[in-house]
């Protein structure tokens, strides 16, 4: 197994990209294995890792289509749905908490 080159932070050379900055360029990594990696020291803890992919090897991104534009708004539906009150709370629901804010601390007056 070839181990990964290592560059320091924003040392790393041209033709290597993130994920995020391959979307910024319109890109995706389209199914290539991590080609280099970015470390940034921290004091205290160990680096911070960032892959690097190839922007010769990235593909374009795949266009939104309306049936996977109608999945997304229906996940991120979802999302917001309390199942302790059956309402829509108008913010995605903590994971945490697992229901909407009111549900989940209700006031000394509603235990009424």
């Amino acid at each position: 197994m070839a181990t990964l080159p290592v560059y320091s932070w924003r040392l790393a050379p041209d033709g290597f990209a993130t994920r995020r900055q391959l979307r910024a360029l319109g890109l995706r990594p389209g199914g290539q294995d991590v080609a280099a990696q970015v470390e940034r020291p921290r004091r205290r803890r160990g680096p911070l890792v960032a892959y690097l992919y190839r922007i010769d090897r990235a593909r374009p991104v795949r266009p939104m289509t309306v049936r996977r534009a109608a999945a997304l708004a229906k996940a991120n539906a979802a999302r917001r749905w309390c199942p302790a009150c059956r309402r829509d709370a108008g913010y995605v629901i903590p994971a945490a908490l697992g229901m909407c804010t009111p549900c989940a601390y209700p006031e000394p007056d509603d235990l009424v």
